[in-house]
């Protein structure tokens, strides 16, 4: 296994990449402007990948967009303004966010804290700890490390939705040549109810 390096962010600093993701989408969504992080918290210049998932408050909480990378290059600020732009832009589920969603939608952000490419996914994966992210034949994927437990998926069934989101046969996890990698983050999230942020 290899592994990569470590960030870690405290609550406030959590808190404010959501409320950064959540600016970023709505200077998208309103503007079609690109948020500039400004005057970054320290943490938030550590080079590392992020992840910005948005759902909606509305009904069974469909998803709307998700977007980002387990590694960069680009300082965490860029880093979660990009994936939340793209994340509300038709790139990512297929229909860009409009104006009257802003205030029906819950923005939750990944922070990837280190990353390693396994050889035995199976044995490695800690559910509820991990991110998958899954390469094979050109084709990419990642799963959200909340989704095992949100959906209540069992390692195996955690490896086959990320190869079917992949558009792989579901079994493609097992093969020699697929390449698996962990990753573990730190996910803050806005409250269902509003008003705050929580970390998961």
């Amino acid at each position: 296994m290899s592994e990569a390096q470590t960030v870690h962010l405290s609550y406030d600093d959590g808190a404010r990449a959501v409320e950064l993701a959540r600016e970023a989408v709505e200077a998208y969504v309103l503007q079609g402007q690109r948020e500039q992080p400004g005057s970054m918290r320290d943490a938030f210049y550590a080079r590392t990948g992020a992840f910005v998932r948005i759902t909606s408050t509305r009904g069974r909480g469909r998803l709307r967009g998700c977007a980002g990378a387990y590694r960069g290059s680009d300082q965490l600020g860029h880093a979660i303004v990009d994936a939340a732009i793209t994340a509300a832009s038709d790139d990512s589920c297929g229909s860009e966010i409009e104006p009257p969603e802003l205030q029906h939608l819950n923005i939750s952000i990944c922070v990837v804290c280190n990353h390693v490419l396994t050889n035995d996914p199976l044995a490695d994966l800690e559910l509820g700890t991990h991110g998958v992210a899954l390469d094979a034949d050109g084709q990419h994927a990642w799963m959200y490390p909340t989704l095992p437990v949100e959906n209540g998926w069992s390692e195996e069934q955690f490896l086959t939705h990320a190869c079917r989101k992949a558009g792989l046969s579901p079994l493609a996890w097992q093969d020699d040549d697929t390449m698996i990698t962990l990753f573990e983050g730190q996910v803050f999230r806005e409250r269902p109810e509003g008003g705050s942020v929580e970390q998961l």
